[in-house]
């Protein structure tokens, strides 16, 4: 017998299943302070975007931590240097910045976290990166991250 309500509320959930897949990006951070990608994009469809953070490499957090913060591009230095003096304790974020658009705890090698965002807190246009907040990591792992184009890389 043919349901119509089941068809579309079995077509609402693939199509949400679909949306939700491009509004999420996994990133890998390594032993060898890297992040396997240099760009995200994140579409301007997504109201919420989530970055799933994986750590393959094997080090401890106190010794290659590494975590993933967002910023405008302009902020990264204020944010590393009061982040550096927060510790990690405070997983090199300085407690309330509001430069911080975003980030992950500090997690070391094997471990996983992630962080979902409201995308209201980015504007098309404005030049975003992504970094390694890990004291002098930022210099070798950062990226880009622009709003309002295709899906992440």
């Amino acid at each position: 017998m043919f349901r119509p309500a089941l068809v579309f509320f079995a077509l609402t959930l693939s199509s949400v299943a679909w949306s939700d897949e491009s509004c999420s990006v996994d990133i890998h951070s390594t032993d060898q302070m890297t992040y396997n990608l240099k760009t995200i994009s994140v579409p301007q469809t997504c109201q919420r975007f989530t970055v799933n953070l994986q750590h393959t490499g094997t080090m401890p957090r106190n010794i290659m931590g590494h975590n993933w913060v967002l910023a405008k591009k302009e902020d990264i230095k204020g944010v590393t240097t009061d982040g550096a003096a927060a510790g990690e304790a405070n997983n090199y974020i300085q407690p309330g910045d509001k430069r911080v658009l975003a980030h992950t705890r500090l997690i070391g090698g094997g471990e996983k976290d992630s962080v979902t965002f409201d995308t209201r807190v980015l504007q098309a246009g404005q030049a975003y990166e992504f970094f390694c907040s890990y004291p002098f990591h930022s210099t070798m792992m950062k990226g880009a991250l622009t709003f309002g184009t295709s899906s992440g890389d």
